[in-house]
């Protein structure tokens, strides 16, 4: 028997934090995974998900019943490692079946030191978790799955919670590195430079820039303005990132001294809620997030539906009807640009009176559909306006 299926077959319990329980088997590696119990309604992108940095320190619930058929590689991902703390399926793949794939979802998970579940219903899970909201919970198998439910329910319950919790630098790079337009199929002269502010960026991002000639670098969480600006950068781009966005202050800082100096900018998800922070208003925590590859999207300005790709449990309190003055009124006008079809959820904001907008969900497409990719046109645009009204 391999130690793959082996841990399969030990016993696993995932707790929530108001009493609930679901038994299933261990999946991945065995041990104890505490986190923030979210759930993901894509019904593919498994992989571009447990990668993405977005899902620090959340325990992730798969609603599409069969996960890991098509394994694993190294393409698909959107970070150097898995991000998720916890992983929770039905029906996981017992052997993968790809052309593409290099090795098993499970042999990663266990390899990485990810601590799963199988065999649990998850549409019973994520119907109590739209009904009790988003909640802590954790994932106990093997010795760890034999304490009291006493024990296990106070080991849930005295885990920090989501709200308040800083996790942006935890996940950013450490050093400033550049993805040129030349490594991604870019055969004229570089148009613009991007500096990209990493709280969580997924690797598919600065490729879609490059692709369209942007140089882009990606810097640290904590890059001050003056570091942005020796990059010569056109434009600013803050990325998408786990974690509340009211302890996001010195991002907040920074972006208004963009703001300030008229650069371009474009933000999606956390840089959405950051250019909310910086007009002057507040965000919240939603009930259960937006989380998926199939979320629907209105642009108010066309019309037009969009589904996007969305990881998000924070939003911005700003509002729908515009446009209104910001509350930082040293930043002019500003509109709700974009809102959730499912809820009214503000997702996105485009402000009048400065080059600057942002989205609340993923146009890069990893994974999830390619709606949204006129967006990374839209900051282009911005900046050769900027760069034209320099000329004259």
């Amino acid at each position: 028997m391999t130690e793959q299926e082996a841990t399969q077959k030990l016993p696993a319990v995932l707790v929530l934090d108001d009493g609930r329980t679901f038994v299933g088997t261990s999946y991945g590696a065995v041990g104890t995974a505490l986190g923030e119990a979210v759930f993901a309604t894509g019904m593919t992108g498994y992989q571009e998900t447990i990668t993405d940095p977005s899902y620090a320190r959340q325990l992730v619930v798969q609603t599409a019943p069969h996960i890991g058929n098509t394994g694993v590689n190294a393409d698909d991902a959107e970070s150097q490692r898995i991000w998720v703390a916890g992983y929770i399926v039905r029906d996981a793949a017992r052997r993968p079946s790809s052309w593409r794939s290099q090795q098993s979802l499970d042999d990663q998970l266990l390899e990485q030191g990810v601590v799963g579940i199988q065999g649990v219903d998850t549409r019973a899970l994520t119907r109590h978790l739209r009904e009790r909201g988003a909640m802590n919970a954790g994932i106990f198998s093997g010795d760890s799955a034999e304490q009291s439910a006493d024990a296990l329910l106070r080991t849930v319950r005295e885990q920090p919670s989501m709200e308040g919790a800083r996790l942006a630098e935890e996940v950013s790079v450490d050093k400033v590195h550049t993805i040129e337009p030349s490594d991604h199929g870019w055969e004229g002269e570089t148009k613009f430079t991007v500096a990209a502010l990493d709280l969580g960026i997924k690797a598919t991002t600065p490729r879609r820039l490059a692709e369209r000639g942007i140089r882009v670098h990606v810097m640290p969480a904590a890059s001050t303005y003056e570091q942005i600006r020796e990059t010569g950068a056109d434009g600013v781009f803050i990325s998408n990132g786990p974690g509340d966005p009211a302890t996001a202050d010195p991002q907040v800082a920074v972006l208004r001294q963009v703001l300030e100096h008229r650069i371009p900018f474009f933000g999606i998800c956390f840089g959405n809620q950051i250019l909310g922070r910086a007009l002057g208003f507040g965000t919240y925590k939603l009930r259960f997030g937006h989380r998926g590859i199939n979320q629907p999207v209105l642009d108010r300005r066309t019309g037009k539906v969009e589904i996007t790709s969305q990881n998000h449990g924070f939003a911005v309190d700003a509002p729908l009807d515009g446009p209104v003055q910001a509350p930082e009124e040293r930043f002019g006008r500003v509109e709700v640009s974009h809102v959730s079809l499912n809820d009214q959820v503000v997702e996105g904001l485009s402000c009048l009176d400065l080059p600057a907008f942002s989205v609340q969900y993923h146009p890069e497409a990893a994974a999830g559909p390619h709606d949204s990719a006129y967006l990374f046109d839209r900051f282009i645009d911005l900046m050769s306006t900027a760069q034209s009204q320099e000329v004259k």
